[in-house]
């Protein structure tokens, strides 16, 4: 009951973090240091961190089917062009992301380690970034975006802003964060930075999460539990419900508000993982 307790929990912290740019790792980091799976096979942990964002992932596909979905009836041509172009310009972002995950996934990993290693690096980065978001936003605030719609992004622009998401790679950087903080850089405005940090996030997050499964299958095999089971199960489903939710109130809270307060949040989440790991634990 505990670890079907503990899905639920994480469940709705991935719902909340992996959308706001605030790390969804620097959370599940912090809140795994409370709660463990106890009856689960070895690895199970990793893969489950991976898997419940596949719930979260499935909000957006939701939320977005209409402009994300490329096919439409033959009297229509089959094919929507406006589909067609955000899908085209979130390949060549995802691009940078791809190569350097199967490149640098594992080394990175096992040169962090876990611990107090890990740990400083989540709180450093979740600080700097802080800084940046509260920087960015300072000097944007008598500003007008330049690119106001993904159509008006060129393919310049989605490569660079693919190369901004590679620094996610780092735990504590935030998927999100990275994307959003780019391209707010390039001149992308708040709303179309968010939208498009939410479409990145479909196959990245996905191709990501199926490496793991395979990982995960290869070295223990197809013999998941029906506890197993049902805690993947809880945690997706919270995710997915979470992070509708949490979408919606991002995009209504942006077009009126700066990231700024995502900012502090991240400085003061840092210093409280730093003083965790370093003098409580």
């Amino acid at each position: 009951m505990f670890d079907i307790l503990r899905s639920i929990i994480l469940g709705f912290i991935e719902g909340i973090t992996e959308w706001l740019p605030v790390s969804s790792t620097g959370h599940i980091k912090l809140a795994g240091a409370f709660l463990e799976f106890e009856n689960v096979s070895p690895g199970f942990t990793d893969m489950f961190d991976y898997v419940v964002q596949l719930g979260a992932i499935l909000a957006v596909v939701v939320m977005y089917f209409n402009k994300l979905w490329p096919f439409v009836s033959k009297e229509k041509g089959f094919i929507k062009r406006k589909s067609l172009m955000i899908w085209s310009k979130v390949a060549v972002a995802m691009l940078p992301a791809a190569v350097a995950g199967l490149l640098l996934d594992d080394p990175i990993e096992q040169l962090l380690g876990e611990g107090r290693r890990e740990a400083t690096v989540i709180s450093a980065t979740l600080i700097i970034y802080g800084i940046l978001f509260i920087i960015i936003e300072a000097i944007n605030k008598n500003r007008k975006s330049k690119i106001i719609s993904v159509k008006a992004m060129t393919y310049k622009d989605a490569i660079l802003i693919g190369l901004f998401q590679v620094l996610s790679i780092i735990p504590g950087t935030s998927r999100s964060g990275a994307t959003i903080l780019g391209a707010m850089i390039l001149g992308v405005s708040r709303t179309v930075a968010a939208e498009f940090s939410f479409f990145l996030a479909v196959p990245v997050i996905f191709g990501a999460s199926l490496l793991k499964i395979a990982k995960f299958l290869l070295e223990n095999g197809f013999a998941f539990s029906g506890l197993e089971f049902v805690i993947l199960a809880a945690g997706m489903i919270i995710a997915f419900v979470v992070s509708i939710l949490t979408i919606k109130f991002l995009m209504g809270y942006i077009k009126k508000k700066s990231f700024a307060v995502f900012g502090y949040y991240r400085i003061a989440l840092g210093l409280l993982v730093l003083l965790f790991f370093w003098v409580l634990k």
